[in-house]
């Protein structure tokens, strides 16, 4: 099983449980509070498998209701059993443009010997029979048109030819209810039309709006923080200073928290100063998760380790996974926290691999299944012995090419279709070797 996989499987795999404070769990990869002057080694990493448990036994599932308009319901996830109020269709229709019949009075037509019937009435759709069909007579109809009391069945038009102008021929018998679309055929009456837990889609939202709902109960969307870290960083459409860099992860991030069943709150970029740090996070701290990018490696200023130790716990930090090693889990007030690296690739990759399952789970969303195609590698990869490499590929001419760059390069994920898991005791990918593909 892959690490994405069984981070997936972990989902699936784990019973809801009530809401509440979440408890430390003890793992290799806790950190005591260290001083913000001194350089912090990650000496100890967890394995992949454990991070993912200890994520998914953090992660709630969302328990807040909102009703919204069918309109902007697509993916949301159904809170209250739907049952419906009337049949549907609400009458019987004539599912074939043609003459609404007693079929008796059609048995033995055929070419050589046309029935001829009497033509009451004639009917559209969206008007109402105003005479009963009874021997020897019919009533010509349109496609969807509720039928005449006393017709049971439609002769199709194709069958049929007028001999005056207010007689037909039939030249082809029908047997009781063919070509009629029967009241209920589609939903009856208090039959349970949507479940707690269905996403909906667009043949669901269109099976409420036969029922004439204009909305529907569903789950809240998670709101997740996103908060960017670092004096470097800089929101794009402002001048450089010298030292300055865009800022790439609140945009990655909140695309990919919209695509998988999150609100996205991006927040202003705090500075390393524990100061801001600590403003920021109050401020985050309204939303269900926060997500911060930087300031989760081992440098002097990365402070946001100190805040998040003293302000609530830290239940891991490091992953032997490449790219990605310097991720941070904790929670504050019992909220889940991710402190995600600041390069953008690895960021971005620790999203895919951490934040989308835990993601979805809360949002009650299925795990999220990616397309996988084998394909030969194209080159000679040598991994990393001891970290479960990510790594990133492009297709053409039925092989996988690499497409990782660095973890700062985020041209190493927006150049890719993809990528390849290579296990942590692997070091050789020889050249030509078949690679399962996940597609981005």
């Amino acid at each position: 099983m892959s690490a994405f996989d069984l981070s997936q499987a972990c989902v699936l795999g784990r019973t809801p449980q009530p809401s509440g404070d979440i408890v430390p769990r003890a793992t290799t990869g806790m950190l005591r509070m260290m001083s913000k002057t001194e350089m912090r080694p990650i000496k100890d990493t967890i394995p992949l498998a454990e991070a993912c448990v200890i994520i998914d036994e953090t992660f709630r599932p969302i328990d807040r209701w909102e009703r919204v308009p069918l309109l902007e319901a697509n993916r949301r996830v159904v809170a209250e059993e739907v049952r419906s109020p009337r049949d549907v269709p609400p009458f019987a229709r004539a599912a074939m443009d043609g003459f609404a019949v007693r079929a008796e009075d059609t048995f033995g037509a055929s070419q050589l010997e046309p029935r001829i019937l009497r033509v009451l009435e004639k009917v559209y759709t969206g008007q109402v029979p105003t005479t009963r069909v009874s021997g020897g007579t019919c009533v010509e109809i349109a496609t969807g048109a509720p039928m005449p009391d006393g017709a049971d069945a439609v002769v199709m038009v194709e069958e049929t030819e007028h001999a005056t102008a207010t007689e037909v021929r039939v030249f082809t018998p029908v047997y009781p209810r063919q070509n009629v679309g029967r009241q209920g055929a589609d939903i009856v009456r208090d039959q349970v039309v949507l479940r707690v837990g269905d996403v909906l889609n667009p043949s669901r939202i269109g099976a409420l709006a036969a029922l004439g709902a204009l909305d529907v109960e569903v789950f809240a969307r998670p709101a997740v923080a996103i908060l960017s870290t670092g004096n470097e960083i800089v929101d794009p459409g402002r001048d450089l200073e010298p030292g300055q860099i865009y800022d790439i992860n609140k945009f990655t991030l909140s695309t990919i928290i919209a695509e998988h069943g999150g609100t996205p709150i991006s927040f202003q970029t705090a500075e390393d100063t524990v100061e801001d740090l600590e403003r920021a996070i109050d401020a985050c701290l309204a939303c269900d998760v926060l997500v911060f990018s930087g300031g989760s490696s081992v440098g002097e200023r990365d402070l946001i380790m100190d805040v998040l130790g003293r302000r609530g716990h830290i239940l891991f930090h490091g992953i032997a996974v490449k790219p990605g090693k310097p991720t941070v889990f904790g929670a504050i007030d019992g909220k889940p926290v991710f402190g995600m690296p600041g390069y953008p690739t690895s960021c971005l990759s620790n999203a895919y691999m951490l934040l989308v399952p835990a993601l979805r789970r809360m949002a009650r969303l299925p795990p999220y299944r990616m397309n996988t195609v084998p394909l030969p590698i194209a080159q000679r990869i040598v991994s990393t012995t001891g970290r479960h490499q990510f790594y990133t590929v492009r297709v053409a001419d039925g092989q996988a090419f690499p497409a990782f760059k660095a973890s700062g390069d985020i041209t190493s994920m927006s150049l890719a279709d993809g990528y390849i898991e290579i296990p942590a005791n692997t070091e050789i990918v020889e050249k030509g070797e078949t690679v399962n593909v996940k597609l981005f």
